[in-house]
């Protein structure tokens, strides 16, 4: 998220009431997760085994609970609880706005897009050209729609990321402030749920179909032309290239990257990047050929049981 205008470090030490390393005027720019973030950024960090990450990260001011060395041509925020600030400020700079009708003012639509009765359209939402748009569709805040996409019935795009933090006390939530993007002819299948960014886009790209009832979880980036059938469940920060194809209840992990053209077989359990062109299968998914071998042996187990019991009685 880039916030309206330059800010200084100094005022953003006043949002949060906190200590900080560094010149008062230090430029800052925005706040963002270190996956995507750029010089100008505010990064947060609250544990010791991230905490090279992120000063060594494109960010170039860190939110960080602990006073450490501070990076040339960087700058401190020091805090008791990062995670608590980082909300605070997404609470500063895009505060939750209340919808008053059903769809706001603020929304684009573009020339001959059907919305269909009992679609609910948030503020500042952009749709294209040549769009459908089915009954009970919930769009979020800042979602961007590009032309000729059809989205069918009970389909939330925009919705919270699924992020938390484990206090005593519960779960804290880390409040999301980025959204949603589909590119131009996109589908997206009846009761899907697509998650906003936590502070970025999560994007689907040009001419992807995705089946029903198929969860994409915050800030994951898919390509173009790639097909996900139904049940598929895809984590946070997931980058999958063009032309890949999910069959059904495929399940993705957070943070991996799948390559250019791969096909994940029917119920296979992804649990780390996967290498372009290939097919794969199983749980944990492996290449589909050298999977299927593997079955094929273990049916032999019975039958090589059987030979060793007879060998061992006729010793």
């Amino acid at each position: 998220m880039k916030f309206p205008q330059q800010h200084t470090l100094k005022q953003i030490a006043t949002i949060i009431d906190s200590t900080y390393v560094g010149k008062d005027d230090f430029p800052v720019l925005g706040m963002n997760e270190i996956h995507v973030v750029t010089p100008g950024d505010i990064v947060f960090v609250d544990h010791p085994k991230y905490y090279d990450k992120a000063l060594n990260s494109a960010a170039t001011v860190i939110l960080i609970n602990k006073k450490v060395d501070c990076p040339e041509g960087k700058a401190l925020l020091i805090s008791d609880d990062p995670f608590r600030d980082f909300n605070k400020l997404t609470e500063y700079f895009k505060p939750f706005q209340k919808a008053e009708k059903a769809i706001n003012e603020t929304v684009e639509i573009g020339e001959n897009t059907i919305i269909q009765p009992d679609v609910f359209l948030g503020n500042h939402v952009k749709i294209g050209k040549n769009c459908i748009i089915h009954s009970n569709v919930s769009i979020y805040d800042g979602t961007i729609i590009g032309d000729n996409v059809i989205i069918h019935a009970n389909t939330v795009l925009g919705a919270d990321a699924f992020y938390y933090k484990k206090r005593e006390s519960g779960y804290d939530r880390l409040k999301s402030s980025g959204n949603v993007v589909l590119e131009n002819d996109v589908e997206i299948g009846a009761a899907c749920t697509i998650d906003r960014g936590v502070t970025n886009s999560t994007i689907i790209g040009a001419g992807t179909k995705i089946d029903n009832q198929v969860h994409v979880g915050h800030d994951t980036v898919i390509g173009k032309k790639c097909l996900i059938a139904s049940q598929t469940g895809i984590a946070g920060c997931v980058i999958m290239e063009d032309e890949v194809t999910l069959w059904g209840q495929v399940g993705i992990p957070n943070g991996i990257t799948i390559g250019k053209g791969v096909q994940v077989m029917a119920q296979s359990g992804v649990s780390k990047s996967l290498e372009a062109g290939k097919d794969y299968f199983g749980s944990p998914a492996g290449e589909a050929a050298k999977k299927f071998r593997e079955l094929a042996a273990i049916r032999q187990i019975p039958s090589l049981m059987s030979r060793v019991k007879k060998i061992e009685k006729e010793k």
